[in-house]
């Protein structure tokens, strides 16, 4: 069982995932004919989903226009936490297979499709992902190269009440803008700004077209999507000690339908050259090795535990020290 502290739990040991790749590899070499291979049917997803939101956005604009009731300012939020977020949280995850080259063998396309999934995002996010995540699979709880710690002032901030916590999940993302500056990582590029202005052109259309609260729908949409919403315990779900002995997680639970797989996390990052279409197949063949972990089959359980257990906090991490900072190659 987790306990909080007031700093991370620190270890010298390598992260657990190189090792069981190897191991799991050289008992079932079959599921190394499944690393490198791509998933185009994910962009069909993303053109789906980033007209679904457009829609949406579209007919809540034309009902506040006609004074219909779908287009008031309490529907569009409550259609952002019904549906929006799912469909947003489903771009994230689009995002996150573009990051590893996993749509297309081309990196210029991969980059592509990153920059349109995220479009109803309202604010840039794919190409900066893009930059820092890699060398979170590499340097796992490393706190200078790891942009999937949060800050030691953030957890200071946030403490462990209820109410800090869910402060932090209502404003997630703008946590999340505060930390490149304390990373080893380059952070802006030329596809960064690409990205940004397609992000703006996107929003001035939205707001243009459909309105405030077309565009209130998709802000909304984007905050629930990753925030103060039980979609928002992905980001506890993947790598906070809830048990003492074990650093990354899966969820085996019905969203995994909605966003794409991405709760298996464990299968992830033993092997994240594999498309999410393909990790379920990782666990069929080599079973041992993930159903004896814990993991996690509820989101919504999760995300009021974290809220009201005082055990846990934003120091209920990892973080590698000494010889444990060793960096592992990431596809």
């Amino acid at each position: 069982m987790a306990t909080a502290t007031a700093h991370f739990v620190q270890s010298s040991q390598n992260q657990p995932h190189p090792g069981r790749t190897q191991e799991i590899l050289r008992k079932y070499p079959q599921i190394g004919k499944l690393i490198g291979t791509r998933n185009p049917f994910t962009f069909a997803i993303l053109l789906g989903v980033v007209g679904l939101q457009t829609g949406i956005a579209a007919l809540i604009g034309y009902g506040h226009a006609s004074d219909a009731w779908y287009g008031t300012w309490w529907m569009a939020l409550l259609a952002a936490y019904l549906i929006g977020a799912f469909a947003n949280h489903t771009l994230y995850v689009v995002i996150h297979e573009a990051t590893h080259n996993l749509i297309f063998k081309s990196r210029f396309l991969n980059k592509v499709s990153g920059v349109l999934a995220d479009l109803p995002n309202v604010f840039p996010g794919s190409m900066g992902f893009r930059n820092y995540h890699i060398k979170h699979h590499a340097h796992q709880g490393d706190y200078h190269q790891d942009a999937d710690m949060a800050s030691h002032w953030e957890a200071k901030l946030i403490g462990n009440s209820p109410l800090g916590k869910a402060f932090w999940f209502l404003i997630f993302p703008i946590f999340q803008l505060t930390r490149p500056p304390r990373l080893q990582v380059k952070f802006w590029d030329g596809w960064l700004m690409v990205n940004l202005f397609t992000i703006l052109a996107y929003d001035g259309a939205v707001l243009y077209f459909f309105g405030w609260t077309g565009f209130l729908y998709m802000v909304a949409s984007f905050f629930f999507s990753i925030g103060l919403h039980p979609l928002g315990a992905r980001w506890i779900q993947e790598h906070y000690i809830v048990f003492k002995d074990q650093e990354t997680y899966s969820y085996y639970g019905p969203l995994n339908l909605l966003s794409l797989n991405v709760g298996y996390h464990n299968e992830h990052h033993d092997f994240p050259a594999v498309p999410w279409n393909k990790l379920p197949e990782i666990r069929r063949i080599a079973p041992e090795y993930y159903d004896t972990l814990h993991y996690h089959t509820s989101m919504t359980k999760l995300f009021f535990r974290f809220i009201f257990d005082p055990n846990m906090s934003l120091y209920s991490r990892v973080e590698r020290i000494g010889e444990g900072k060793v960096s592992h190659t990431a596809a």
